[in-house]
């Protein structure tokens, strides 16, 4: 059977896609409302963008432990209903002509918050969902679903901010959310295969299955490496995601119909990569798939600082394509490596700890490209920003990374790997592969 014609999948897709969307609208507004409404700086704009990721850094690695030993359904609904009632109290405030930059901060860190737990549990739920032998597939498929968003979503934002100002957008980006929770909640609940709770989570056993889960990747020759490489590929887009939207609108003019066009055409990237990345990488083989993503990943953002005058739409544009191509051929085969090569008992922790390194990047990157900004102008800070991510696919091109997934490597957990105690059993749970 066909990843497409697993029913509990289509509705996890469907939440995703229509989700996605939303926090297309999302992105653009929640930083033109800085800009728009309350004439915010380069670097309050920076600091907002980096209040959505920090959590990643503060709770990204306990979530992983508390994940394992949790249903992962119910996480899904709830973080999805808390991030729709947060962006609701944003036109809420506008409305009444409270709104200031502190609400947005809070807004955007509690938003963060929830989608710790979101994402931890989504990446360790998809097993749940489909058969081993169809990760790559299914997580094809929502790349494709999520293709999908880049094109409406920005678009449809830039419209809606144009026409009902940014704070008024969010609610579209609320909206999505509660649609999300709905597709979630009709999974029946016996999809999922049972939890090994284990040990109480107490603040020592805490501690200590979290430097288990540290220690897993750490040791692993295939997920040390691309862990290295997404957070230093997260670090870059978080530099360039804090002051690409003030570059654009302050130093190149765009309106923000401009400016959600250009990625709503560049985002053709994905959609491209999507079609094309279960067939390029059963070509090129999973290693080689990753290191050809992580270098178009990187390559993409040199074109916006590179962007002349006369031609910068033109150019921005082809920059978000390249790296939309790489950002879909990079995710897909690192996170179905991920998924094959990591024992189920440990996947909320293996998924925690990428994330607290890769995303933990990302508000690092915002703040230093906020504070260049500043102290050089916002386009000489576009030029670092984009120039540190260019060299990230080394760190797979010189490891296993690069053989990884192919007829001489094949993709199987390996025992000498895991923790050798602490990991909760599972009777007659199978091992991905």
């Amino acid at each position: 059977m066909r990843v497409t014609q697993n029913p509990d999948f289509r509705r996890l897709r469907a939440a995703q896609g229509v989700s996605q969307i939303g926090s297309q609208i999302g992105i653009l507004a929640l930083p033109l409302a800085a800009l728009q409404v309350l004439h915010a700086s380069a670097f309050e704009v920076s600091v907002l963008v980096a209040a959505q990721v920090v959590p990643f850094l503060l709770i990204g690695l306990p979530a992983g432990v508390w994940i394992d030993r949790m249903r992962r359904r119910p996480i899904l609904i709830i973080s999805d209903l808390v991030r729709a009632a947060l962006l609701l109290t944003v036109p809420l405030a506008y409305a009444c002509d409270l709104l200031t930059i502190g609400q947005l901060y809070v807004v955007a860190f509690g938003q963060g918050v929830a989608t710790v737990f979101f994402d931890v549990a989504y990446q360790s739920y998809l097993p749940d969902v489909v058969d081993a032998d169809q990760l790559t597939d299914g997580n094809a498929q929502l790349e494709l679903a999520r293709s999908a968003s880049l094109l409406i979503g920005p678009s449809a934002g830039g419209w809606l901010i144009s026409a009902l100002k940014a704070p008024v957008a969010l609610c579209a980006d609320a909206l999505s959310f509660l649609f999300s929770a709905f597709m979630v909640s009709r999974i029946p609940q016996d999809r999922e295969k049972p939890v090994a709770r284990g040990r109480r989570a107490t603040w020592s056993v805490l501690r200590k299955e979290v430097g288990e889960g540290l220690t897993f990747v750490r040791r692993h020759r295939l997920l040390a490496p691309v862990a290295g490489v997404g957070a230093l590929l997260n670090f870059s887009y978080g530099m360039v995601g804090a002051i690409f939207t003030t570059y654009a609108v302050r130093e190149l003019g765009f309106s923000a119909a401009k400016l959600g066009t250009v990625m709503a055409i560049g985002a053709l990237g994905v959609v491209l990569g999507a079609l094309v990345v279960r067939r390029l990488s059963q070509r090129l083989g999973t290693g080689p798939s990753i290191v050809l993503g992580a270098l178009l990943n990187g390559v993409g953002p040199l074109f916006t600082p590179a962007a002349p005058a006369s031609a910068s739409e033109l150019v921005i544009t082809c920059g978000v394509f390249v790296q939309s191509f790489g950002v879909v051929l990079f995710n897909v085969n690192q996170v179905s490596l991920r998924q094959s090569i990591t024992p189920r008992p440990l996947m909320g922790r293996m998924t925690a700890t990428i994330r607290f390194v890769v995303w933990g990047t990302l508000p690092v990157g915002s703040l230093c490209s906020g504070a260049l900004a500043t102290t050089f102008g916002l386009h000489r800070a576009m030029w670092v920003s984009a120039a540190v991510g260019a060299l990230a696919f080394l760190g797979a091109l010189l490891s296993d990374v690069r053989t990884a997934g192919t007829k001489n490597a094949p993709l199987t957990p390996a025992a000498s790997e895991a923790p050798a105690v602490g990991v909760p059993s599972i009777p007659d749970a199978p091992v991905e592969s």
